[in-house]
């Protein structure tokens, strides 16, 4: 049997969710390897994933990037999300169609650096490295390895960006401060996670249950989300941890806060090996399409 071709995966967060004039600009400036557009007004917030041969994304992302930042202006922004600028996030992911997805970054760490430093280069907007980082930039990352390399994560590029020392982030690339309207980007290279919301009743009951599932293989904020609350949730190792397994842990510790759950959904594409895990009768009540598959997507 042959093996399965590895190609890249680029999932960008903008800084807008709202206006469909704007994301038509957006979308069309990614071009043909743009696979999907997943928006939401109240985060104010869309993620567009990009996928295909590694130097057909680097540019789609760079012109997505480039229209993101004439386009947008962090300054009129107000959303339910987390946001460092207008190109929120971009983070390169390498990807093997119907495989387990591949644990070696080191080509996505390269396009990564590359990406940065051509943002802070050409645009002006401040570039923060996560993932894999080398030695000097590990300032508030995780615990170093043996051979001087670190993972810093986006949570912590969240918390430190701009700060004071010893713990605070000076950007890797560009200036040192934010671009005025644009803000500054976080640019990751990581394995492939699973952006997934649970809807519950409300906020008080989505921030005490985040706390308490937040672990290695799931990252989950609980967040106000216009009349509504969720739990948002990455799953960070999603062949081990999927979207039916979190959802039954966030919907326990709901239920022993006293409130109850109102649905979920998922946010963007996932892999078919993922959903695959998925009982099929439990797939439509967890917001899991048949063709929401990055596999689906390459083969139309």
């Amino acid at each position: 049997m042959a093996t399965p071709r590895e190609i890249l995966e680029c999932v960008v967060n903008v800084s807008e969710g709202r206006d469909d004039a704007v994301l038509g600009a957006l979308a069309a400036a990614a071009g043909p390897q743009l696979l999907d557009v997943h928006r939401d007004p109240d985060h104010h917030r869309a993620v567009l994933t990009l996928a295909g041969p590694p130097d057909d994304v680097a540019a789609a992302a760079r012109a997505l990037a480039a229209q993101t930042v004439r386009l947008l202006d962090l300054r009129t922004h107000a959303g339910a999300h987390p946001r460092l600028g207008v190109l929120d996030v971009v983070p390169f992911v390498p990807y093997r169609p119907g495989a387990l997805p591949p644990g070696d970054l080191g080509r996505a760490v390269a396009q990564r650096d590359r990406f940065a430093r051509w943002l802070g280069d050409e645009l002006a907007v401040p570039a923060f490295l996560y993932g894999p980082v080398a030695r000097h930039q590990q300032a508030a990352s995780a615990s170093a390895s043996a051979s001087g390399s670190a993972a810093r994560t986006l949570p912590e590029v969240r918390r430190h960006a701009f700060g004071p020392p010893p713990d605070g982030l000076q950007p890797d690339f560009g200036p040192p401060r934010p671009h005025p309207s644009a803000g500054a980007t976080a640019v990751g290279a990581r394995p492939v996670l699973v952006a997934f919301n649970v809807w519950v009743s409300d906020a008080v009951v989505a921030r005490r249950v985040a706390r308490l599932v937040r672990g290695p293989a799931l990252r989950a904020i609980g967040l106000a989300v216009g009349a509504r609350a969720q739990v948002s949730c990455n799953l960070v190792d999603p062949v081990r941890l999927g979207p039916a397994e979190a959802y039954d842990v966030v919907a326990e510790r709901v239920a022993e806060a006293g409130g109850r759950v109102e649905g979920a959904e998922l946010v963007g594409l996932i892999p078919e090996i993922v959903l695959r895990a998925v009982p099929a009768g439990r797939r439509a009540a967890l917001g899991l399409a048949e063709d929401a598959t990055v596999e689906a997507r390459l083969s139309t």
